[in-house]
């Protein structure tokens, strides 16, 4: 099989590339810009473009299939040539379907969690040694890719609800049709693309109907607006037959320590900590009980797991002071993080620093949502770059409209990422710890030497 990416270089379209290239295929590829990680990523597989651009000789009639990535846009020089010799021109999730359409495929799906909860059912059927395909938005401990495709039984992906293409503007998991789709929650986000709250939800009534009767659908019921769509989904009979419900498992903190507490077996201790991330746990334990692993094996196996990349990850700690890291954007999302660090640290105090920088967050009309999703934060900091909103030509926001939206008066409000890291280090960080949440990069900081110099501060002080 001959194939070739357009827009090769992004960040599930060159691991789709390098899951190819390993499976045997012939694989070829076109990008404007490419970026590390995945120009390292690409070159290692030797499928690096030699020069970048579009070059519409790349696109010849032998190819077996174009795929097409999101920053492709209508015009595109090697896109109209595959028009012309007519051939078949796919999107990532199309195409993954199309590797997938024979196997048992696990879709995880919602707002907030899908990148940890897949992780947590890939981890775990890799402790047991299952032959299993997979998709998933994060690096994860123990894969070495982020995209896996063979011929094995199962697939399992992760589910984003964002745009297919620049020419398909239909959500990604409504390409895969699952066998067993989890739903771990619903909360407004991508406004850009999906302007209204109803038009939002929508989009997850259109996936429990792809589903099929045979199918299983797993789903948060601590979530009300879940709920609801999954009722309305039932009366209209467009729900599977098999419906499986969770809500946050019984568990206890100890010395620091999450410790789960299901019923008739022995505590588990986990690395993992946060009511969020419990709920996605007993998701993940469902999912996995449908795919044959007991519940035994299930807690048996998660005593390893650490987390996905970027999602609480504890990037520097002593004795005194973690600092961790977490791509949490949106309300629900911020609001379940901090949350989670206070409580697993109650004693401590808590730097919370967020970044607005996705459309939603960056739009003043969304910036009520967020209202107390800090309010646990003993130092609650928000930066927004005045440059991402000119990218993504956005109109102005203030500080003061930040402080209204967040509903905290005494928030801590940057606009530029000196002041911010002066602010950052000036803190005392006796018995503190310090979270980080972005998508972004909080203006071009240098995290490791921020995070180095707090650390080495914090140990100094404590030792003094």
């Amino acid at each position: 099989m001959r194939i070739h990416f357009i827009a090769i270089g992004g960040a599930v379209m060159h691991n789709m590339a390098i899951a190819l290239k390993l499976k045997g295929y012939k694989v070829s590829g076109s990008d404007d810009e490419i970026f590390d990680p995945a120009k390292t990523n690409l070159a290692k597989h030797g499928i690096l473009p030699e020069e970048y651009g579009w070059h519409p000789e790349k696109i010849t009639a032998d190819l077996d299939a174009v795929i097409l990535g999101m920053h492709a846009k209508a015009g595109n020089l090697e896109l109209d040539k595959a028009v012309e010799l007519g051939l078949k021109i796919y999107s990532f999730p199309e195409y993954l379907y199309e590797q997938s359409k024979n196997k048992t495929r696990v879709v995880i799906a919602g707002s907030h969690g899908k990148t940890t909860i897949t992780s947590m059912v890939m981890h775990v059927l890799n402790y047991f040694d299952k032959n299993f395909d997979y998709l998933v938005g994060a690096k994860i401990e123990g894969f070495d890719v982020m995209v896996k495709l063979t011929e094995a039984p199962i697939i399992v992906i992760e589910g984003d609800e964002y745009l297919t293409s620049a020419l398909d503007l239909r959500p990604k998991f409504l390409h895969y049709k699952p066998t067993i789709a989890l739903i771990s929650g619903i909360a407004w986000d991508h406004i850009n693309v999906f302007p209204t709250w109803e038009g939002y939800k929508k989009q997850f009534e259109l996936l429990i109907g792809d589903i099929g009767k045979n199918g299983s659908l797993v789903y948060c019921s601590d979530d009300a607006v879940l709920n609801k769509i999954v009722k309305f989904c039932e009366d209209s009979e467009m729900t599977p037959t098999n419906i499986l419900a969770y809500s946050t498992p019984a568990f206890v903190i100890k010395d620091g320590k999450t410790v789960l507490k299901p019923t008739g077996n022995k505590e588990i201790p986990l690395h993992i900590f946060g009511k969020h991330n419990l709920m996605n746990l007993e998701g993940a334990r469902l999912v996995c009980e449908q795919l044959g692993i007991s519940g035994h094996d299930f807690f048996e196996a998660v005593k390893s797991f650490k987390g996905a990349a970027r999602r609480l990850e504890k990037i520097a700690e002593n004795g005194n002071t973690i600092i961790y890291k977490d791509f949490a954007h949106a309300p629900s999302k911020l609001k379940a993080t901090v949350e989670a660090v206070k409580s697993q640290y109650p004693e401590r105090k808590l730097v919370a620093l967020m970044e607005l920088h996705t459309y939603s967050s960056l739009s003043k009309q969304f910036l009520s949502h967020y209202n107390e999703s800090l309010k646990p934060a003993d130092v609650p900091v928000v930066f927004f770059s005045k440059h991402a909103l000119e990218l993504k030509k956005l109109p102005p926001i203030s500080i003061e409209d930040v402080k209204e939206g967040f509903g905290q008066k005494h928030l801590n409000v940057f606009t530029d990422a000196d002041k911010l890291e002066h602010f950052l280090k000036s803190q005392d960080y006796q018995n503190t710890n310090l979270l980080l949440m972005s998508s972004g990069n909080f203006g071009g900081i240098d995290l490791t030497g921020l995070t180095n110099e707090i650390i080495n501060k914090a140990t100094t002080t404590f030792f003094l």
